[in-house]
């Protein structure tokens, strides 16, 4: 296993809160915890971009928020006008779901203009694609990769956290040898310790999403 240190493994987290019952004071804690630890970002969902924004500025950590979460079944006009407005608001990076239907439809030419909607439309801001991989066949994650890279996004991401299944150190794997070295790789969904986060990290992982990054890092400083 590779060896990182505290403070590469908190620039790997995407400090996270996306249940439906999050109140301005939770969102407010976490963007004090990242704040605290360095992490990547704070990711929340789209109504709170404003409030991160402003609690953020000129910390270094990311305002990151998701977009047609968590179905991915929004038209691609709801998700760029979404992306656009976050990006507005003080969005610098949106994690946006695949239409998973038309992905199992074959519908490569679909997929890959939603992705590309929500690219350009997130003008210069990180766009990462989550595919979702609980719903999909490993020909399918190769596709969804090879689509979201094609697309121009900046990386590929596991899952939502609120399918039937979250990251896996072979979907990880898969998902680092379908795009290269070039793009990125978001393991999100159950990665709740240290264990786990390294996990993804020796598989190909360079972004971790989860709502567990203090966990994370307190295990890193009892070791």
């Amino acid at each position: 296993m590779q060896k990182i240190d505290k403070s590469t493994m908190a620039s790997y987290i995407d400090h996270t809160i996306l249940k439906a019952t999050a109140t301005r004071e939770q969102v407010v804690q976490l963007c004090r915890e990242a704040k605290e630890n360095k992490f990547a970002s704070v990711c929340v969902n789209p109504c709170h971009v404003k409030l991160v924004a402003v609690e953020l500025k000129g910390s270094g950590v990311k305002t990151c928020t998701v977009i047609g979460f968590p179905l991915g079944a929004n038209t691609t006009a709801v998700k760029a006008f979404e992306a656009a407005k976050a990006v507005e608001e003080g969005a610098e990076e949106v994690d946006m779901v695949i239409n998973v239907g038309a992905l199992k439809d074959g519908d490569a030419a679909y997929v890959e203009n939603d992705i590309r909607s929500v690219v350009d439309a997130s003008k210069g801001a990180l766009v990462k694609v989550i595919i979702e991989t609980c719903y999909l066949t490993d020909e399918e994650k190769e596709l969804a990769c090879k689509l979201a890279k094609k697309a121009g996004a900046d990386f590929v991401k596991t899952s939502t956290g609120f399918g039937t299944g979250g990251a896996t150190t072979g979907d990880v794997t898969l998902m680092r040898k379908t795009v290269g070295q070039d793009t990125g790789v978001k393991a999100s969904g159950g990665v709740r310790n240290l264990k786990d986060a390294m996990d993804m990290v020796e598989a190909g992982a360079n972004r971790i999403g989860t709502s567990a990054g203090l966990t994370i890092i307190k295990e890193m400083e009892q070791k």
